[in-house]
């Protein structure tokens, strides 16, 4: 697996200060999509266990709320197996904080559910240019979805994220 970059401060991917990682390789291409650069498996650096353990040592501040996981596309099948190691690694050493993940799968189609063991909150569906709308908070268009994974599981349908705020 490769990654474009880490944002060891980033406050627009979510609640709070968090960790960002954008993992390289997408092909859904979506136009308009705010990170082309990560479309392409072969760009971007090589993720290593040196990474991975970088990675944590960024998201040990109290300050830092959690981890958000973007692309490219985390899900897909060349991605999804690094993805899991790093939310597995993620929550064993930080199980109080949180993991977002921005996939352009819908909830309902991810094939490796077992993600679904790690993350909080999913950001699902293609962004749609059409669709596109500067005011939505953490997503580029109006179609995609900001899901509790852990509601949505427990209550068997999607079950909305809203903030506390």
């Amino acid at each position: 697996m490769r990654y474009n970059k880490i944002r060891k401060m980033d406050i627009s991917n979510g609640p709070g200060v968090r960790v960002s990682i954008f993992l390289q390789g997408c092909t859904f291409k979506c136009p308009g999509c705010f990170n082309p650069e990560t479309h392409d498996f072969n760009g971007g650096k090589e993720f290593t266990a040196e990474t991975l353990e970088h990675l944590l040592q960024l998201c040990e501040p109290e300050h830092i709320q959690g981890l958000s996981i973007l692309g490219g596309e985390p899900l897909h099948p060349n991605n999804i197996a690094g993805t899991i190691q790093i939310a597995q690694a993620f929550k064993q050493k930080f199980p109080h904080k949180t993991i977002w993940l921005w996939s352009g799968f819908l909830f309902e189609n991810v094939v490796d559910k077992k993600i679904f063991d790690y993350i909080d909150v999913m950001i699902d569906g293609v962004f749609k240019q059409e669709l596109a709308n500067l005011m939505l908070q953490f997503r580029g268009s109006s179609n995609q979805r900001i899901i509790d994974v852990k509601q949505s599981l427990k209550n068997k349908k999607i079950v909305l994220w809203h903030s506390d705020l």
